[in-house]
């Protein structure tokens, strides 16, 4: 751990190392090491659905935002994404995971989700209710059955992915829904006679008695004074979120510190952890700004460019530096790995579409591989088989010549007895 951690990532484990009878290893040599993270460095695990989960079984995938590109080597991309990233978001949009009626994407999003679980990713499933990307067959139905459907489809999502995901956007965008205009949907209908209020209670109300240890998330693009109000009305009325998910798309130039954190702070008066969300940061020409729907502005190509690149390396430590600094923020989730199939085809992945990594790749991995973790270090326990270990926040590893144990360092002052067999 170097000197630029801040005081908040870290803790102290006082660690009682011992053989599988209970018996303490006495000055011994034991191998500690940093296996993860507490903080969530986030990235959309979109293209992984395709690799892990296989083909589109209607064949009907989008290969932008969802399904990344055919040409990306997929254990290259693996490798890359798995060296930095320790939270990944899978892609629930309604109208992608069931574009038949009662045929759905289950199996794939099944498959992926455990294959990252099983490399210790945690995996975050978005969005249950959203009034964007939904299937067709939902627009002719009488409202109360598009009501009955949503309930449906949100129990048996988070209730089905129980123990596997229990981390959910359980709402976007919520503060746009009753009034939204581009596009018609099924969901903006049922929003302007609940309410937003009342569409975050369903979201999450359905949710949590789906699956009580789910952590539930408010999510939006809306960062305005109107969101406040929102979440503040949320709590007021006894509706229990878990967090406040903040969307900080930045194509057209980033906002900067002050700005960001501005923000954060506005946001954190709540007491509730702070997700941000949705992080883009670009590597090629910015878009202008008189653009207001991100989604209005299309170009035939959009590349990457090595001044661009330059300035993308130094504003992806800057903004990764500040909102890691900040204690109320407990994840960063970037929306894409690769420029490959990146969402408005804008240049805002750490990987160019070749594969090749670009200076940002670098600027995180130092971050999160070398500042920010614990050096791996052979320690000798004391006559009492202690070790005093100070660190980033996350899971470790002890390892000596009789087996490996495990132990947390989570800021909680604790005597922890590590079993190594």
């Amino acid at each position: 751990m170097t000197a630029a951690l801040p005081r908040h990532r870290s803790g102290t484990a006082d660690v009682v190392v011992t053989d599988a009878r209970g018996e303490p290893l006495r000055d011994e040599v034991v191998h500690v090491e940093q296996r993860s993270h507490a903080f969530g460095f986030g990235n959309i695990g979109f293209e992984l659905l395709r690799m892990v989960g296989g083909p589109d079984p209607d064949g009907a995938e989008a290969v932008e935002s969802f399904g990344g590109a055919a040409e990306i080597d997929p254990d290259r991309f693996q490798a890359q994404w798995l060296r930095l990233f320790n939270t990944a978001t899978l892609p629930f949009y309604w109208g992608r995971y069931e574009p038949v009626r009662n045929r759905t994407d289950e199996a794939r999003l099944r498959r992926t989700a455990a294959w990252l679980v099983a490399r210790g990713v945690r995996v975050k499933g978005r969005p249950l209710v959203w009034h964007t990307v939904q299937p067709d067959w939902l627009l002719d139905l009488p409202e109360a059955e598009v009501e009955a459907l949503l309930r449906e489809r949100i129990r048996t999502l988070v209730r089905g992915f129980a123990g596997t995901i229990d981390l959910w956007d359980a709402i976007n965008e919520a503060v746009i829904m009753p009034v939204f205009t581009n596009g018609r949907n099924a969901v903006t209908p049922l929003a302007q006679r609940k309410g937003r209020v009342g569409m975050v209670r369903l979201a999450v109300e359905e949710a949590r008695a789906a699956n009580p240890d789910a952590r539930l998330v408010i999510n939006d693009f809306d960062l305005s004074a109107a969101y406040e109000r929102l979440v503040e009305e949320v709590l007021d009325a006894g509706i229990p979120i878990d967090a406040i998910g903040l969307q900080t798309h930045m194509h057209k130039g980033y906002r900067g510190e002050d700005a960001i954190l501005g923000t954060v702070d506005r946001f954190s008066r709540f007491g509730l952890p702070i997700q941000m969300t949705e992080s883009t940061l670009v590597s090629g020409h910015l878009m202008p700004g008189h653009i207001e729907d991100l989604n209005d502005y299309r170009v035939p190509e959009w590349p990457s460019t090595p001044e661009g690149e330059a300035r993308q390396a130094d504003e992806v430590e800057r903004h990764y530096r500040s909102l890691f600094g900040h204690p109320a923020v407990e994840s960063l989730t970037s929306w894409g790995l690769t420029d490959a199939g990146s969402w408005l085809g804008a240049p805002v992945g750490f990987v160019r579409a070749d594969g090749t990594e670009k200076p940002s790749y670098a600027v995180l991995d130092r971050l999160i591989n070398e500042e920010w973790r614990f050096p791996a270090a052979d320690l000798r326990t004391d006559r009492d088989g202690r070790l005093e270990i100070t660190g980033p926040r996350g899971a470790y590893t002890v390892a000596g010549a009789r087996g490996t144990g495990a132990f947390d360092i989570d800021g909680a002052a604790a005597t922890t007895k590590v079993v190594v067999e």
